[in-house]
């Protein structure tokens, strides 16, 4: 069975379309006008050994805040949907990276639960044009969408750009063990029966 699924979303700040192979071999094609989101999504599927498409127009002439939030409402409303019931898949994923001096760790569950912890230890600036708290509004509408928890702690970094690069391969690799099929759960990874 394919768990492939493809979203679009169209506001009148944003067209985004978004599809996810979550038994891909890691190979994207991710256009949002933005270059370094670009280049985080591209983690996400590298590491994550996902096949992901994405394309977003936004207006990013005012600000990149509609775009990047947007991207993340059709990602985890696309993850989501490729899971479907989440039968036989390992639920929790967990992965700690480093990027030069930066360490980031990320612990996630497919719960049917949005809840993120989110902690960068940045305090604010620019990686090139994007202003860094917009990741944190990424992973919340992700997470929102997705029905996951998700917990990320940077736990050294001084450059930005490795600490946000950490924390998108740390979740990239976190995703992909939570994703995989567990040999041994015939059904659905829940005391309760449901996810």
């Amino acid at each position: 069975m394919s768990r492939t699924a493809t979203v679009e979303r169209k506001t009148n700040e944003t067209r985004v379309r978004a599809t996810i192979e979550l038994d891909g071999t890691g190979r994207g094609h991710i256009e949002t006008g933005i270059g370094f989101l670009d280049h985080m999504l591209m983690q996400i599927a590298t590491h994550g050994l996902v096949d992901l498409e994405l394309k977003a127009e936004g207006d990013i002439h005012v600000d990149f805040h509609h775009t990047v939030e947007d991207v993340g409402i059709a990602l985890g409303q696309a993850l989501l949907k490729a899971l479907g019931d989440k039968s036989g898949i390992a639920r929790f994923g967990e992965a700690t990276v480093p990027m030069d001096e930066s360490l980031a760790q990320v612990v996630l569950d497919f719960s049917g639960r949005s809840h993120l912890t989110y902690e960068d230890g940045l305090g604010g600036g620019k990686v090139g044009q994007v202003d860094v708290e917009l990741f944190r509004e990424f992973f919340e509408a992700l997470v929102r969408n997705a029905l996951m928890t998700l917990h990320v702690r940077v736990l050294a970094g001084a450059n930005s750009h490795h600490v946000i690069e950490a924390i998108f391969k740390a979740f990239a690799r976190a995703l992909r063990t939570a994703i995989e099929d567990d040999p041994r759960r015939a059904g659905i990874p829940s005391s309760k029966g449901n996810l």
